[in-house]
């Protein structure tokens, strides 16, 4: 069994630097810098893995881990062996991080300040994993297959402690995972009473709840009324504080634009639809259930 007393020190320290100020200057200086790259919108989103329904970060990152892990295994392999194939699986690994950090610090800049600075230390720890297999390459490549062997250990090591915050900040800070998942468990079933039609002036948007679930309410011009759930699948920002605009509505946190008609996620770095409600009008009452 694991010792409680490890664990609970391992957690400290992660939570600790959840809360560290001093990580801020810095990753405040490399927000700026991935939001100025030369990217378009539609750049952005296939970044974020909008095309794949959630982030694509996580996908890429198996094939670095993959290679360089299956590099460990040749290298404990004992007797006389030819060094080709793992200095072909280092390369590899080196090749394809590239873009899994790409997308990786594309994703972070759209993340709170607690997780920022747990995926700083993330990005830090597997950033030495790439330097040190940079090192373990060129040391198998000039021969030096002992040192190259250590240096790949090494980088092993750091790329093990990268995959642990990595998980901490998927599992237990929810780092780009949809934040709307839970909306049809903890939606109460039934229609249910939102106001009169006079009570949404037509084109703003109005927070009101169905049973204990906040949702976003939007009258069109035309009587149609619009309702989605209205914390933000993304990260959960409030999107009855964000504004309407050509039948969507744009999330006031991170920009994430979701369409009011039927919560598709048109843009931004949102990679999961809205969930959306069915409306109707009963006795002067605007009325929702979940669809």
């Amino acid at each position: 069994m694991p010792d409680p007393q490890r664990q609970g020190r391992l957690l400290t320290a992660i939570e600790r630097t959840e809360q560290d100020t001093r990580l801020d200057p810095p990753l405040q200086g490399i927000q700026r810098a991935v939001h100025a790259l030369p990217l378009s919108d539609e750049d952005r989103d296939v970044l974020h893995g909008h095309w794949l329904g959630h982030p694509v970060h996580p996908a890429l990152v198996q094939i670095p881990i993959g290679t360089w892990l299956s590099a460990a295994v040749l290298d404990l392999i004992p007797g006389k062996r030819r060094h080709y194939a793992p200095a072909l699986l280092i390369a590899t690994g080196l090749g394809a991080a590239v873009p899994a950090a790409v997308t990786g610090w594309i994703d972070w800049a759209e993340l709170r300040k607690p997780q920022m600075r747990v995926g700083l230390v993330h990005a830090l720890a597997n950033s030495t994993a790439v330097v040190l297999y940079t090192a373990s390459l060129g040391a198998r490549l000039r021969g030096r297959s002992v040192r190259g062997r250590a240096l790949g250990f090494a980088g092993l090591a750091a790329v093990g402690v990268g995959g642990a915050l990595g998980g901490h900040l998927a599992y237990r800070q929810a780092a780009a995972v949809n934040h709307a998942e839970d909306i049809p468990v903890r939606t109460e079933p039934g229609w249910h009473a939102l106001g009169a039609p006079s009570d949404f002036p037509v084109g703003k948007a109005v927070r009101r709840t169905v049973g204990e679930t906040p949702v976003l309410v939007v009258r069109e011009g035309g009587g149609a009324v619009h309702v989605l759930a209205d914390r933000c699948s993304h990260m959960a920002g409030p999107l009855s504080q964000g504004e309407i605009s050509d039948g969507c509505v744009r999330c006031p946190w991170h920009g994430s634009v979701f369409r009011l008609s039927d919560g598709w996620n048109v843009g931004g770095p949102a990679t999961s639809p809205q969930p959306v409600f069915e409306t109707r009008q009963a006795e002067g009452q605007v009325e929702a259930r979940l669809a």
